[in-house]
């Protein structure tokens, strides 16, 4: 049995990292990945440094360290050696530097301090169960738990409030999981890590189940992650919602005969060596990390992992469970209430978390709960008067008010536990495609949800649906393992434009050929991830969407009320998971908005296209290499680009303008869905496409609900491709239009009404015996000076019948008949007049 290998098997990763304590006061610390061939010890000599230790479970990857006074020495030392990897990549020359002494060098990081830069995802508020009327009790649903508690031995105390194990009040409201307790699948020889802010181990109801090989406290360096803080209570009511014993203690959890972790990083400030140790710490015997954490939640933040970080997630997907991949399990996050949205959140919005948000015991959609596309489905926690009733820390303590998405989250890893006891040999990307399939849609009327070409729905706020576990393991039974990850990139795709502000949109395109697929041993689409640059002086005001080629819409960032941050997306990955089982082939849309009309402005720098599915021939399929740094070292192409109409974005509304009065909102009030405010368009001279679109540049106008019109020639985003648009909107360029077309009309009816009071002069005084006569085409290719004694050609009638003339002499009421200046020159015009104004004797 795994469980039972020796535990110093387990630690050897996380101490390696801690030989010596890292005082950032005395010292600089880096990270180094080194190659096969190269020593710690080798680098440390050639550096004068001194070697830290290996980082976790990543091979080859170290940290150094030197005197703080050196660092200088340190920075430029780390510059040189990435000068050094760029020439060498460039040239291919990495294997031919033998007698540079750091060849063995593969990748360098400047470590930052240690920093509290992640946050449990608490509730937002607390309701106790007595507001509920337990009198509506379902006499069929009450029966089924009396079977279940009678068949299976169930006699702990509170499993009967546990509403989101079987709900007798609202049926159906519920995890679907006793039907596998029934059928003996209760999650035994699964184990999964909880990493927060500790497990306590002396819990009785944790305690049968706790699982020691898999735990360690990276906050104080032991190897026991026990509560130490007053706040140390997360953990723990996390771990009882998994794993809690079935006992006559508190109630159970969703996989009650699986093994249960603590890894223990959130009460105190932590790095990135220590964070990248932690999420891969014992995966060789750690199946699922439940993470019910990540960066603030206030609508204003925008953060995600570290390189070491990301390094680690991708080497526990690819080396964690023997290579079938650790499961990565985060709560989506609790900021909707401040306009917050799981896509700025670098945890929730990777392609290797399976992201979990919140659904109550009555099948709404909580007011904490944030909305992304990178949201896989939801699962039950807090709201409509009740929450998760669980374990707390102490001997026989119990909870009974625990929700937030960070309950939510361990609910849908319990679930998962279940599948894996079911079917060990699945990998975390059939987990993935089993909760796709199984999860059952709500609120299908709310307008949020898009049926995708697969027939399957998609919505922002419930991804998939909820998490159905009887189904979920039911399927993974039978599920048909899925051929290794293939992924396909674009060029990075250069824009360098001004986004229009209000309603108008700055769009790119680029398309995906069957030989793109080809190339990359491409087969079918899963994930769909967007880097980008966007410059601008408010953050919050940016929005961004993606449609793929059968018109799905993911909104991949949303205008935040709280972002004022003077900046904008700097290599940005946002994700979506709404195109899966899409076809990959044809024209993909990246639309960026400035959504409010004010003095703040930002200009679209550049993007690429991320396709990551299945690959078509498993066995010619390699890893994915590990993430690198950006850099600007890469292919380039100008991508198209056009300004099109966009419809605003379906957002939540009815939050209080100071979001921590939320406490006195009613936790089942649902947020209504309505526009936002669209301020009218103004002309942006500064924004002009390289040229004019063509016909198939043009994007259709999204329509509400998510669904968008069929691109069509006649498409109205535009005036007539022939006409420019002076990068303006459609309204602006209408006006332009319409006004130029007015002027036009004014003159031409001016030059008649002129030429009708010359003839009517002619016809009543009889000095003027002479009239106009218009020049032959012959003249035109004469040289004719101007008023302003260039050359130039004739600009037309009008200009020329009137041109030296002035209104006084037009409209005189003298008793003197008009003459034409000509008169006294009969034989040439003065050098100043213009030639158009000769005329023959009569």
């Amino acid at each position: 049995m795994r469980f039972a290998i020796a535990a110093t098997l387990g630690l050897a990763g996380a101490v390696a990292g801690n030989l010596h304590p890292r005082s950032q006061e005395s010292r600089d610390f880096f990270a180094l990945h080194l190659d096969d061939t190269t020593s710690p010890s080798h680098i440390a000599q050639v550096l004068g440094a001194r070697h830290e230790g290996q980082i976790g479970e990543l091979d080859g990857h170290h940290t150094f360290s030197l005197p703080r006074g050196q660092s200088i020495e340190t920075d430029t030392l780390l510059d040189d050696l990435r000068a050094k990897r760029k020439l060498r990549r460039r040239s291919g020359a990495i294997d031919t530097q033998s007698d540079d002494p750091l060849h063995g060098v593969l990748w360098s990081h400047k470590l930052a301090p240690a920093r509290q830069r992640l946050h449990k995802r608490l509730p937002p508020v607390s309701v106790p169960y007595e507001t509920l009327d337990k009198r509506k009790v379902d006499a069929q649903a009450a029966a089924a738990q009396k079977n279940v508690m009678s068949t299976l031995g169930i006699n702990d105390p509170i499993f009967k409030e546990q509403w989101h194990l079987l709900n007798t009040l609202q049926p159906g409201h519920d995890l679907n999981v006793t039907g596998l307790w029934l059928e003996g699948i209760t999650g035994e020889g699964i184990a999964t890590a909880v990493v927060d802010d500790g497990l306590d181990m002396d819990s009785n109801d944790l305690k049968p189940n706790y699982f020691a090989e898999g735990s360690w406290d990276f906050n104080e360096g032991g190897p026991d992650p026990r509560p130490l803080l007053l706040d140390d209570k997360h953990g723990t009511r996390c771990c009882g919602e998994i794993s809690a014993s079935k006992n006559d203690v508190c109630g159970v959890g969703v996989a009650y005969d699986s093994k249960i972790a603590g890894i223990r990083i959130l009460s105190k400030p932590i790095d990135d060596v220590d964070e990248a140790a932690a999420i891969n710490y014992g995966y060789q015997k750690n199946d699922i990390y439940s993470c019910s954490w990540g960066p603030i939640d206030d609508g204003a933040t925008m953060d995600a992992p570290g390189i070491l970080i990301k390094r680690a997630m991708a080497n526990g997907i690819q080396k964690g469970r023997g290579g079938k991949g650790s499961v990565f399990v985060f709560a989506a996050g609790n900021g909707a209430l401040y306009g917050d949205n799981c896509n700025f959140d670098g945890y929730t919005n990777s392609i290797y978390s399976i992201t979990v948000g919140a659904i109550d015991r009555q099948g709404n959609h909580p007011t904490y709960s944030e909305s992304c596309s990178a949201q896989l489905v939801v699962a039950y926690s807090s709201g409509s008067g009740d929450a998760i009733h669980t374990t707390d820390v102490g001997a026989d303590k119990c909870f009974s008010g625990h929700g937030g998405t960070s309950a939510a989250g361990p609910l849908a890893a319990g679930s998962v536990a279940l599948a894996l006891s079911a079917r060990p040999e699945l990998t975390w990307r059939d987990l993935q495609h089993i909760m796709v399939e199984t999860a059952v849609p709500v609120s299908e009327d709310d307008g949020s949800w898009q049926t995708l070409p697969s027939g399957r729905k998609f919505s922002h706020d419930w991804g998939f649906g909820k998490v159905d576990t009887y189904t979920m393991v039911q399927r993974a039974k039978t599920w048909e393992l899925v051929k290794p990850q293939a992924w396909f990139n674009s060029p990075w795709l250069r824009v360098h434009q001004a986004i229009p502000e209000g309603d108008q949109g700055l769009l790119s395109h680029y398309t995906v050929t069957e030989d793109h697929m080809k190339k990359a041993n491409f087969a079918k689409l899963e994930h769909v991830t967007v880097t980008m640059n966007v410059n601008h002086t408010r953050r919050g005001d940016i929005s961004v969407e993606l449609r793929s080629p059968g018109g799905i819409v993911s909104y991949l960032s949303v205008a935040r009320r709280n972002d004022n941050m003077a900046t904008g997306y700097n290599d940005w990955t946002f994700m979506s998971v709404a195109h899966w089982g899409e076809s990959a082939l044809g024209e993909w849309s990246v639309i960026v908005r400035d959504t409010d009309k004010n003095e703040n402005t930002g200009s679209f720098v550049d993007w690429r296209l991320n396709l990551w599915g299945e690959a078509a021939d498993g066995s010619k399929q390699p890893l994915h290499p590990l993430p690198e740094e950006n850099d600007d070292d890469h292919p380039y192409e100008d991508a198209r680009v056009a300004t099109t109409s966009v419809a605003s974005s379906p957002v939540k509304t009815g939050a209080p303008e100071n979001p921590d009065d939320h406490h006195d909102r009613p936790v089942n009030a649902k947020p209504q869905e309505t526009p936002t405010p669209v301020p009218e368009p103004k002309p942006e001279p500064e924004t002009k496409p390289d040229s004019i679109p063509t016909e198939d540049q043009k994007e259709p106008t999204n329509t509400s609900g998510g669904e968008t019109a069929s691109p069509s020639p006649s498409s109205s985003d535009y005036i007539s491709s022939y006409l420019p648009t002076f990068g303006t909107s459609k309204r602006t360029q209408v006006w332009i239009y319409a006004s130029f077309a007015m002027i036009v009309v004014f003159f031409i009816g001016l030059g008649v009404y002129f030429q009708l009071q010359r003839v009517k002069r002619r016809r009543t005084t009889a000095h003027d015996d002479y009239e106009f006569e218009m020049i032959e085409d012959e003249d035109e290719t004469q040289p004719m000076a101007g008023a302003s004694g260039r050359t130039q050609r004739r600009g037309g009638e009008l200009y020329n019948a009137f041109a030296g003339e002035s209104d006084e002499e037009m409209f005189s009421d003298d008793d003197e008949p008009y003459r034409d200046g000509l008169a006294n020159h009969p034989e040439r015009p003065s050098d100043d007049e213009s030639p158009d104004r000769r005329q023959e004797k009569p």
